[in-house]
């Protein structure tokens, strides 16, 4: 088994999508970054690659390149789930976390749970997402930007 963890910060500025766990969220802000800034997305395929001593994800997947520019977040998290499986490794469990002061996140949570396991090619019992407030406390808390937080659990993949 191996254990990866990992935390994504994106700035919430008008004028863009907010993207949480591929989920599109109605709001009057969106995540400020080179692809779609899905900080869910990010710190979830973040705590792959660290689970499997790959580095992190701007290693892989740099907002120099304009590639990832606007891209889905959940194609880089089918890429570090390419690298997962090449490795020999399946997911064993996700528990994940947003701090996001507003808009409230639960009517999306499912989606978003749906989401991971499609993508991770695993079952939505292995996947978990919370949210919390900043409690006007903060970056988050003044509604400023989003953190997202990311454990993983990778287990050997007999099957390769």
């Amino acid at each position: 088994m191996r254990i990866g963890q990992s935390s994504d910060i994106h700035q919430l500025v008008a004028g863009r999508k907010l993207i949480l766990g591929g989920v599109e969220i109605p709001s009057e802000k969106g995540l400020l970054g080179h692809s779609d800034a899905d900080a869910l997305c990010h710190a979830v395929g973040e705590a792959i690659l660290g689970a499997l001593a790959l580095g992190d994800l701007g290693s892989h997947f740099p907002d120099t390149d304009p590639k990832w520019e606007g891209v889905s977040s959940l194609v880089i998290l089918a890429g570090c789930y390419q690298m997962m499986d090449e490795a020999g490794y399946r997911i064993g469990n996700v528990d994940s976390l947003i701090m996001i002061e507003h808009p409230k996140m639960a009517p999306h949570i499912e989606d978003m749970r749906a989401n991971f396991a499609r993508v991770l090619h695993c079952d939505l019992s292995q996947i978990s997402v919370k949210a919390t407030r900043g409690e006007g406390m903060g970056f988050v808390g003044r509604g400023e930007g989003v953190l997202a937080q990311a454990a993983v659990l990778l287990e050997e993949n007999n099957h390769v």
